[in-house]
């Protein structure tokens, strides 16, 4: 059994910040977090970590490594360490995602920052919502720069910015976005994950990096001038400085170089053709050339690219979607003509579409006419005739029963079973539509037909009757467990996906399923409506191919024959983006060469807008080809390759040295917590050491550690154990603030279940032993436990002898009076022990800030030397222009010529001369920001020391 100083020791252990060079450095996140880690995402997290976090990282591993993972990795330490200003930036389609993996993985609770929220919070008299109280706030790139005086005002203990590929154009003076961002987040420290921080030119490495360390590099015309626009036009020289300049900055793994721990299972893509009915065609030509028409006046100017691409896809998707649209669109005119409000019907056609809130916010539309200055001279007979119109669509929408798409998914959904069941997999599919009017259609035709009982829906509202049920089942099934997160909306969701692997063998889920929901045990993906965007498509198919998933994933896409504009896009989205098939899906290289998915969606909807014959559609989507093919060729391929990724060898040495640390260390951690709870709890629990679980006496409520949840897959109804949990954390402080007398502490080997050699020769021997603390704050915060021992005869014992003592079970012995005045001799030998283990401490500590400050200083020497460059190149520049335009004088026979470019000539010589009388001036200036700069770096540095003893105990080994 532990005693009060096993608990000790584990408590500060628990707690203690360890140096950045460490596995340790993320022991509280990694015992906190509920997903497997491999090892690349323990460097990744590391690494930010040493940059250090004062300024931030790009951590640019290639897609499906788990850039999440690292974040959420250090985020959950920050949070351990109280540092919980903490602001997540990402595209909108992101947000829930964010928003479910921190709290599902990590018990970190957050907040989505919207217009609605935040405007809420200021209605209750909250001025600044951004400012937090134990909450992450997440937010996208467009609220957040619509919010930018809010983000300045607040001190970010961290900023994570996802996809931040986004903001690699900043030194672009027409990105405002990303300009707004840079410096409404200048002084807070970052970390940009984005699978591509290099496209196109290294100037976008430039943009990345300006948002980390403004002073890494001059400014951006130095940077051209030094680096090019790749390897080919730069000196071996300028090349390893650069490469050296981003080392600190820049770290990236790829896939190839993780299949040791990753095992990835490959995309199988299958086309089901069909061709529409007659009707159908005519209603699709119609309503088709309908909206291409610019004068149409049921969609609102202010809204008509959004409105138009809206119904396209409604279109796309069914009759009978498409039906319901158009008579909105017919009561929409209607309340035009009884001039009442028109927006009920508008938001009827929107509800319709899933994450529409996300799509209206990306597709900003500031260059459309506003909807009053149109509507004041329509005229009633406009309004009649098209209501006529789009009446006669509607009547012959109605009078189409059959979808000849909907008879091919019952195809479809054969051959892709049959599939699965030559794979071993288990036969369930999700088919994903754009419509929640098609999602019921798709249901019952179904359910007719073969599939009754097992299909469940999962869409935006999740409100309907058998929704309801399946959620209230859940809930009784989870109420004694940490399963109930206490929002209605994510569990709902998370109800509907249990359902989906116990019950049905059939989700049918629109846009709302493609984000954040984990569909691993799930291998075949339907697209019954393709979106447009690339991004969203991905996301789509990583429900099911992600990390976790044992077979390969077969993926089926529906081309109708007689759509040529559909055909194109589907071979856009399939050869160009390679989003179906292979191991990987669609790769970083050519994702990331869209600077969004949005912007390609409006190329497609132009096109379908524009084009009305057959061949201006194939003229249109050759020219997009021919555009892409450029994006996609990856012009810095070389360059990417030889500046921000390793060797392999050096890569998987460290791999696999961290995985062996990361195991030791979580086993350790472990051990440590459930030692401490068992000690510390005893009083309130009921404790299971076969399955590291425990009961409390009032209220029954049953935990167990999350490793064991982990691996045991049917533990349920058990409250995650964690070192993050308010019971652990009572538990540990309960330890920690527990004064110590002396005692005397018999620990017996003779009941420890192993064998400790290093022990095992000392059985019988005793001694002294002292615990200290110390805490170190320079760079960053270090923390230590101190053993002291000595044995009887004066022998010093190690600190790995010391640590493994406490591994064994002992007993309490008080002490007489003349066993508590330890032999002076002792105690001074105690002292000297304990001063010379923390002067090895400080001296690691004084030889790694050495090391940081040194790249300090080198990093501040080059920003300055990159300054004072800049002058020196305009200084040759004009000596070069001006020799130039005296070469061109003396060839010049016109005299008023002559005179007037000598002119120019005297003119650009007294430039000159003030260029050199200001050139030291200006360096000097250099020079002075430099060392004001090293005084911050120093001030930073300066060591402070705090320590404490914890106790001293008289030790016995039997």
């Amino acid at each position: 059994m532990s005693t009060a100083y096993h608990s000790q020791y584990f408590a500060y252990e628990l707690t203690k910040q360890n140096a950045s060079n460490t596995v340790g450095r993320l022991s509280q996140s990694l015992i906190n977090a509920t997903v497997d880690l491999n090892p690349h995402q323990v460097e990744a997290a590391l690494f930010a970590f040493r940059a250090p976090l004062e300024r931030g990282a790009i951590l640019a591993d290639e897609v499906g490594l788990g850039k999440t993972i690292e974040a959420g990795l250090i985020i959950s330490q920050l949070w351990a360490e109280r540092k919980r200003k903490i602001l997540i930036i990402v595209p909108p389609s992101l947000r829930k995602q964010w928003n479910r993996e921190l709290i599902e993985k990590f018990y970190i609770p957050s907040e989505i920052m919207e217009s609605k929220i935040y405007n809420d919070y200021v209605r209750k008299g909250k001025t600044f919502p951004f400012e937090q109280k134990d909450n992450i706030v997440i937010t996208s790139y467009q609220f957040a720069r619509n919010k930018a005086a809010d983000l300045k005002r607040t001190q970010w203990d961290l900023i994570i910015v996802d996809e931040a590929h986004r903001l690699r154009n900043v030194y672009k003076k027409s990105n405002k976005i990303s300009r707004i961002l840079r410096e409404a987040t200048e002084g807070s420290p970052k970390v940009l994950l984005t699978a591509t921080p290099l496209q196109n030119s290294l100037m976008e490495l430039y943009g990345l990096v300006s948002f980390i360390d403004p002073r890494l590099f001059g400014d951006e015309a130095t940077f051209r001038k030094q680096f090019g626009h790749g390897t080919k036009e730069m000196t071996r020289l300028n090349f390893l400085d650069l490469k050296d300049r981003l080392k600190p900055v820049c770290y990236r793994t790829l896939r190839r170089q993780v299949t040791e721990y990753v095992p990835y299972t490959k995309r199988i893509p299958l086309v089901q053709e069909f061709t529409s009915s007659t009707l159908e065609w005519e209603l699709y030509e119609k309503v088709s050339a309908y909206l291409q028409r610019e004068d149409i006046l049921a969609l609102p100017s202010s809204q008509r690219n959004l409105m138009t691409l809206v119904v396209r896809k409604i279109l796309a998707s069914s009759s009978f979607a498409i039906s319901d649209t158009l008579l909105s669109l017919i009561r929409r005119l209607e309340t035009s003509l009884e001039e009442s409000s028109s927006e009920q019907a508008l938001e009827y056609i929107y509800n319709d579409i899933d994450e529409m809130d996300s799509t209206v916010e990306e597709w900003t539309e500031e260059d459309e006419q506003s909807e009053a200055t149109k509507n004041d001279n329509l005229e009633k007979a406009l309004l009649l005739r098209e209501r006529e119109e789009l009446l006669s669509y509607y009547e012959l929408a109605n009078s189409i029963t059959e979808n000849e798409k909907g008879k091919a998914l019952l195809v479809a959904l054969s051959n892709g079973l049959e599939k699965l069941s030559e794979l071993g997999a288990n036969d369930k599919a999700v088919i994903f539509t754009e419509s929640r009017r098609t999602q019921a259609y798709l249901k019952e035709m179904l359910e007719a037909n073969g599939y009754n009982g097992k299909i469940v829906m999962f869409n935006g509202t999740n409100n309907s009757p058998e929704i309801k049920e399946i959620y209230n089942d859940w809930l009784s099934r989870h109420q004694a467990d940490d399963q109930i997160t206490g929002s209605k909306s994510a569990d709902t969701r998370a109800a509907l996906v249990e359902y989906f692997q116990n019950e049905a063998s059939i989700m049918i889920a629109t846009e709302s399923a493609a984000e954040g929901i984990n569909l691993q045990f799930c291998s075949l993906v339907v697209n019954y409506d393709l979106p447009w965007n690339p991004q969203r498509i991905e996301q789509r198919i990583g429900r099911c191919h992600r990390y976790g998933q044992k077979y390969d994933v077969v993926v089926i896409n529906f081309i109708n024959r007689k759509n040529a504009a559909d055909k194109r896009v589907f071979e856009l989205l399939s050869q160009k983006f390679s989003l179906f098939d292979g191991v990987f899906g669609s790769s970083d290289e050519v994702l990331g060469s869209l600077e969004s998915g949005v912007d390609f969606e409006k190329r497609i909807q132009q096109i379908y807008q524009t084009c009305r014959s057959s061949e201006e559609i194939q003229e249109a989507f050759n020219l997009l080809q021919l555009e892409l093919d450029e994006e996609i060729q990856c012009k810095m391929k070389e360059t990417r390759k030889n500046l921000l990724e390793n060797f392999d060898d050096e890569v998987r040495e460290k791999l696999r040295t961290h995985y062996e640390q990361t195991t030791f260390q979580l086993n350790k951690m472990e051990r440590y917590l459930w030692e401490l709870s068992v000690f510390e709890g005893s009083s309130q629990a009921h404790f299971n050491e076969d399955h590291l679980s425990f009961q409390l006496t009032d209220n029954k409520d049953k935990y167990q550690l999350i490793s064991q949840v982990k691996k045991n897959a049917s533990s349920e109804h058990v409250h995650h154990y964690r070192l993050g949990h308010p019971l652990a954390e009572t538990w540990i402080e309960q330890a920690k603030s527990r004064q110590l007398p002396m005692k005397k502490l018999v620990f017996r080997y003779s009941d420890y279940e192993g064998k400790v050699s290093l022990l095992q020769s000392r059985i019988g021997s005793s001694g002294y032993l002292t615990l200290s603390f110390l805490h170190v704050s320079t760079s960053e915060i270090e923390e230590h436990t101190i053993f002291s021992a000595i044995d009887s005869n004066g022998n010093q014992l190690d600190e790995e002898l010391c640590e493994k003592l406490f591994d064994l079970p002992a007993d309490e012995v008080n002490l007489n009076e003349q066993e508590q005045n330890v032999n002076t001799y002792f105690a001074e030998q105690l002292k000297i022990i304990n001063n010379n283990q923390e002067s090895a401490i400080l001296w690691d500590i004084q030889e790694r800030t050495n090391e940081f400050l040194d790249r300090e200083l080198e990093r501040l020497d080059k920003w300055s030397q990159d300054l004072k460059k800049k002058l020196e190149f305009e200084l040759r520049e004009l000596d070069a222009e001006i020799a130039q335009l005296q070469r061109d004088a003396r060839l010049l026979r016109q005299i008023t010529e002559k005179l007037e470019i000598n002119k120019t000539i005297r003119e650009r010589e007294k430039h000159r001369s003030e260029l050199r009388r200001n050139l030291f001036d200006a360096q000097d200036e250099i020079d002075r920001q430099k060392e004001l700069l090293f005084q911050d770096v120093e001030q930073k540095l300066e060591q402070k020391i705090s320590k404490k003893q914890l106790f001293m105990i008289k030790w016995q080994l039997v």
